[in-house]
């Protein structure tokens, strides 16, 4: 049996009497299981590893039963779900490694360090596959920026995105906001990172080998982060911003250090296992290790480098320090591993070995003071499948009529008004603040529909986006997931490329309340059908759940980041309008959708009805021909119809090219303001050289698209005309100042 540790821990007696368990996020029942695995009472450390290991962070209890219903395999999928990120084949024997993961509690309490730290996790889970990192994204959500507490919670979440991204050296290459008073209180802070690397140096978490010793590379283990896994498994409340304790800092010039001496040890091809310390920190990276080759590990506390004095097992176990890897070698090559880090400055130590007992033994100060089964840990969490029901605000909205106001007849003010709104205005201010050039790589930058970067020595990119329209989601869960991956699909083909896979990180609510578990069922089966219909399989990602403000759950946000190939450089598209002459061609159908609309929001104030709908057949038949024409050389920009509907892409791409155009359209029975800001989905504005125009007409036409040619581009405004009449008539330097400074101008 395990001994106690220290007079100032509770015994294990205590911990059952008293209910100390219940203060980690473990239930009665839980305890009572953890107690069966155990066959006595658990210590305050073994307790502890076990709420973390346990919590919906690291066990995906209450999410695990929906997760598996997304498609994870496909013919290019090399590694899905499971490890520290999901890979991609993408030709001439490399591949893509991408992962998104979430920082929302953290960034809600220490919004600096929250971001940060979660940008650093996500480097870290790229290069523990072996990869190098070539490109971070993220996906945020705020409230209204009206309040100086979401002033401050947006300006310190860019700028600790910004301050580790600039000095680790990897550019932050794109990403996405949204403001609105849903997240008010509970922001969400979504880092992705996207890495490249060669099929032979694939790695995985394990711990391989009964003898073999593990290593712990990285800074020394602080009290920092202690509890970090199960604070992001409870709703926030007063008092979480007393636990800033559970917030890592973070220093991504030790970072840098530890994943160039990472790679350089990956390269010689001596490792038999590595994986990083992120949630839950030593605890969750051995007892994994182990779980997954089937063995055991001995871990000896006393050799884990430490700056603060007295530290505990139990604060060494699950302190969340950040930059640090734990990794296995063969015996005859410890010395080859140790002259690497200590040339590249790193501590590194030898602080356990591989057994065949299936457990995890702790040993401090010459003592056992924990010793708990691995598969218990990692594999025998109970998983629930909780009650649904379907919310009443969802029967309420089936009966709204989203046309119940006024047509809005200042066309020009309404969409002076969507621009100026900070979802959809410029994010200059934030990416501005990211070093999206570092490696010279990156061929499209933030502000267009995707990303781009280049691949050293080839012709070919990969493009990368992350999209998700909350309000969409909240008023048809399914349809809005549905939606997150058709416009993330329709942005990545927009940008040359054809789509690959995604990762998600599935935003919401508390599941233990029966209508926000409906939200998370329907908004994952949405997901998992288009996913299915589009050929992108879900290879990894992250669940962030008890996203909850004073006044009740945030919007569902499942967010997705997608990667594409693009398989030729000459096919990177931007949404800039390109020349004087060039034709304009609208692609699908608009219909009468305003439900969760930018206009239903600035304009009317309000999020009702439902939203848009989509068919994902026509989807994927739209961006078959639009990729088809891309490759063929008829294409001069492209831009998907997402927030603000037809008005504001056009507006986009005429800002982005410094160019006005000369639009006529045919309402066909819409109301004005409908025709020009419904944000019917499976839509694409593109446009061509005048003597390709109707060759590329003919394309989309043949495939089986609606198309037609509305106008051409020139001139310095913004002219359009419906039905023969004017409806638009705005000089887009005008446009172009409101949709600048709309941001900067709020947060002065």
């Amino acid at each position: 049996m395990a001994q106690q540790v220290s007079a100032k821990e509770p015994t294990a007696e205590q911990i059952k009497d008293q209910k100390i368990y219940s203060q980690f996020g473990v239930s009665d029942s839980e305890y009572e299981l953890i107690c069966s695995f155990m066959g006595r009472l658990p210590n305050y450390t073994e307790i502890g590893v076990f709420s973390v290991m346990w919590s919906e962070h690291c066990a995906y209890k209450n999410s695990k039963p929906l997760l598996r219903r997304f498609p994870v395999s496909g013919p290019r999928v090399l590694m899905g779900p499971g490890e520290g990120a999901g890979i991609v084949d993408i030709g001439d024997n490399q591949a893509v490694v991408f992962k998104i993961e979430s920082h929302n509690h953290p960034s809600a309490v220490e919004p600096y360090q929250g971001a940060a730290t979660g940008v650093g996790g996500i480097i870290r889970d790229i290069f523990s596959m072996g990869a190098r990192p070539v490109a971070i994204l993220n996906s945020l959500r705020f409230g209204k920026l009206e309040s100086d507490r979401v002033k401050y919670l947006f300006e310190h979440v860019v700028s600790g995105i910004a301050g580790y991204g600039n000095c680790i050296g990897i550019p932050t290459v794109g990403g996405e906001v949204m403001f609105d008073n849903s997240y008010d209180g509970n922001p969400l802070v979504n880092a992705m990172c996207v890495g490249l690397i060669d099929h032979d140096k694939i790695q995985r978490g394990v711990a391989k080998g009964v003898g073999n010793p593990v290593f712990y590379v990285g800074p020394p283990t602080g009290r920092d982060g202690i509890h970090g896994a199960t604070f992001a498994s409870v709703e926030l409340s007063e008092e979480s911003e007393a636990k800033k304790t559970a917030v890592q800092v973070g220093d991504p010039f030790m970072e840098k250090l530890v994943m160039e001496a990472c790679l350089e040890l990956i390269d010689t091809g001596i490792v038999l296992g590595i994986q990083d310390m992120g949630a839950a920190g030593l605890t969750c990276s051995s007892s994994e290790m182990a779980s997954k080759a089937g063995n055991g590990l001995e871990l000896y506390l006393d050799q884990v480098p430490q700056r603060e004095e007295d530290m505990t097992p139990y604060e060494m176990m699950l302190s969340e320090s950040q930059e640090r890897m734990l990794f296995v070698v063969e015996p005859k090559d410890e010395a080859q591993a140790q002259e690497i880090f200590d040339r590249w400055g790193v501590i590194c130590c030898k602080v356990g070995k591989v057994t065949d007992d299936g457990r995890l033994k702790l040993f401090h100060h010459g003592e056992v003071v924990g010793d708990m089964p691995v598969t218990a840990l990692v594999d025998e969490c109970p998983v629930y499948d909780k009650p649904s029901s379907v919310p009443a605000y969802y029967e309420e909205n089936a009966a709204v009529d989203t046309l119940r106001y006024e047509e809005v007849t200042d066309l020009g003010g309404a969409l002076k008004k969507v621009l100026a709104s900070p979802t959809v205005a410029s994010k200059a201010w934030i990416y501005n603040q990211y070093d999206y050039m570092v490696r010279t790589s990156t061929a499209v930058r933030p502000g267009s529909d995707a990303a781009v970067v280049t691949i050293n020595g080839t012709r070919k990119g990969l493009a990368m986006t992350t999209d998700c329209n909350g309000r969409y989601v909240y008023l048809d869960p399914e349809v809005g997931g549905k939606i997150a991956v058709g416009e993330a699909a329709r942005n990545i083909v927009c940008s040359g490329a054809q789509p690959l896979a995604i990762t998600d990180n599935l935003n919401f609510g508390s599941p233990e309340k029966p209508d926000i578990f409906w939200q998370m069922e329907r908004a994952v089966d949405g997901m998992a059908e288009a996913c299915r219909v589009l050929d992108t399989p879900v290879i990894g990602g992250n669940v962030s759940l008890y996203n909850e403000n004073a006044t009740g759950a945030i919007y569902p946000t499942p967010v997705v980041g997608m990667v594409g190939l693009v398989e030729d450089t000459d096919h990177i598209t931007t949404q800039a309008f390109k020349s004087e002459g060039d034709a304009i061609l609208l692609l699908g159908e608009t219909r009468a959708e305003l439900g969760g609309s930018e206009l239903q929001y600035a304009v009317h104030g309000v999020t009702e009805g439902r939203p848009p709908q989509l068919d994902l057949a026509v989807e994927r038949k739209l961006l078959d021909a639009v990729l088809g024409a891309i490759r063929s050389g008829l294409v001069r920009s492209a831009h998907d119809l997402s927030e603000g509907g037809l008005a504001v892409a056009l507006a986009e791409s005429c800002i982005s090219g410094r160019i006005g155009a000369n639009v006529e359209l045919a309402s066909n029975g819409l109301r004005r303001d409908v025709a020009l800001f419904s944000e019917s989905q499976s839509r694409i504005l593109l446009t061509a050289s005048s003597d390709k125009a109707e060759e590329l007409r003919a394309y989309i036409a043949a495939a089986g698209v609606p198309v037609q040619v509305i106008g051409s581009v020139g001139g310095d405004r913004l002219r359009v005309n419906l039905d023969g009449s004017s409806a638009l008539d705005e000089p887009v330097a005008e446009f172009t100042t409101i949709w600048e400074d709309a941001i900067p101008c709020l947060m002065k």
